[in-house]
């Protein structure tokens, strides 16, 4: 649905010139769901907004569905933008209008009588579960509401393409799982591309199916949703996921770390479950295979992007027969291990 092939913007002047995006090069697949990480300042905006033209690229191409945006004259924007819809962290409602009118205003932009945007904007306002707030006013809704309208209004003319720029930023958690719910269902119900940027990592791994990671305008790692968050590449991936994904050490065992093993040391070992070894019993026969003396130090089981994965951290003695017999083991079953260090 979209493609960026080389992308580069910069802004400024002279000796200002900064380069927000440089070398961008990423395909979002149609009908997907596609998240953009990054740190504040990293790109993320300047790239979802030269998908609908508000940004111009510097050099490169930006192809919308096979349309090049670089190459559009005036009418031709606002026949991209009819197709795709945007949704924006503080809602950008106008408040003299009320919800309906609010939802309906794209399509009175777009010349259509009363009759026709009534027909439209109700099964819209439906969709998103406001039906019975359309004589409501912005002031009257909950932040929540409030997006769901955003949404609604964003999806007015039939886009092709929806864009989300930390649409959920601004909600509270609850308010914020309501909101990706709707966004999965439409994305199913209407076969609707989503191209999504943010830097809350739980938006991503609860919806996206791929994922591209930016830092200082340029793309360094991306992939499948899953892929990308249990076995990051990147140095800066690892930074954002590392309060995220898997399972952290206690201050006061992280500190008693050791990278070498001494004698009588005990290692630390992070189990790592998913695809084939998530519902297989390897925790028991693990401890069957090297012995009772098994310590379970941490643990968590999530999903990302609806598949099943989870870590285990685990202690058990350093001495050179434990650990081949755990390594034989960790061969035969295909489990996925991380070796944490050593413990006196």
């Amino acid at each position: 649905m979209v493609t960026f092939e080389r992308v580069t913007k910069r802004f400024g002047a002279g000796e200002q010139v900064f380069a927000a995006l440089d070398g961008v090069d990423m395909t979002v697949g149609r009908g997907e769901i596609t998240g953009i990480i990054g740190r504040s300042g990293a790109g993320k905006s300047t790239l979802i907004r030269l998908v609908n033209g508000l940004e111009k690229a510097s050099s490169g191409r930006v192809v919308v569905d096979g349309v090049e945006v670089g190459g559009l004259n005036e009418a031709g924007m606002r026949g991209l933008r009819r197709e795709v819809g945007m949704i924006f962290q503080h809602f950008n409602l106008l408040s003299s209008r009320t919800a309906f009118d609010n939802v309906g205003l794209p399509l009175e932009i777009a010349g259509l009588d009363r009759a026709a945007i009534r027909a439209k904007v109700e099964p819209l306002l439906d969709l998103v579960g406001l039906a019975d707030k359309a004589g409501r006013y912005p002031s009257e809704l909950s932040g929540g509401q409030k997006q769901r309208v955003g949404i609604a209004r964003a999806l007015a003319t039939s886009p092709k393409l929806l864009l989300s720029d930390e649409a959920t930023s601004a909600l509270d958690p609850e308010t914020t799982q309501s909101i990706l719910a709707l966004l999965k269902r439409i994305n199913a119900e209407l076969g609707l591309t989503v191209l999504l940027i943010t830097h809350e990592m739980e938006v991503v791994k609860t919806i996206a199916t791929r994922v591209a990671v930016i830092d200082r305008g340029r793309i360094v790692e991306q992939g499948r949703t899953f892929d990308i968050f249990t076995a990051p590449q990147h140095e800066t991936t690892r930074s954002l996921l590392s309060a995220t994904v898997g399972t952290g050490l206690p201050e006061w065992l992280r500190t008693g770390l050791k990278v070498e093993r001494s004698a009588g040391d005990r290692v630390l070992v992070r189990l790592i479950f998913f695809g084939a070894t998530a519902f297989q019993p390897l925790t028991a026969r693990l401890v069957a295979e090297i012995g009772g003396d098994v310590n379970i130090l941490a643990g968590a089981i999530e999903e990302i992007a609806g598949e099943p994965f989870g870590t285990l951290v685990v202690a058990y003695p350093a001495t050179p027969e434990i650990l081949a017999r755990a390594d034989r083991f960790y061969a035969a079953t295909g489990l996925s291990t991380e070796v944490l260090g050593y413990v006196a």
